[in-house]
């Protein structure tokens, strides 16, 4: 019973993580497609101030998707460090080492 419990605690895990990474690989595609659209020019015509406030909003957008990056990236990690001394764990419990 210890071992079934031990596996579906492992899965669980597992599928959370693959949860966790696959927003994590979303926000990053979004970023990329973010930062694909943004121009490093300089506007000094009035004419041209239209672009200056879609480039602002880029970057808002851009800086706004730092902090869920940072905070998935690290449980994505965390989970997956988790998950490998859970696994090795069992291996060596069940290989009676310990």
């Amino acid at each position: 019973m210890s071992e079934f419990l031990q596996l579906g605690v492992l899965a669980y895990l597992l599928i959370l993580w693959g949860l966790v990474t696959t927003v994590f690989i979303v926000l990053l595609i979004r970023r990329s497609l973010l930062t694909n659209r943004e121009d490093d020019q300089l506007f000094l015509d009035a004419a041209e101030a239209h672009m200056a406030a879609e480039q602002r909003m880029l970057i808002n957008q851009i800086s706004s998707l730092s902090r869920p990056l940072l905070t998935t990236g690290i449980t994505s990690g965390i989970l997956l460090l988790v998950i490998a001394g859970m696994w090795l764990y069992e291996g060596l419990k069940s290989s009676n080492f310990f």
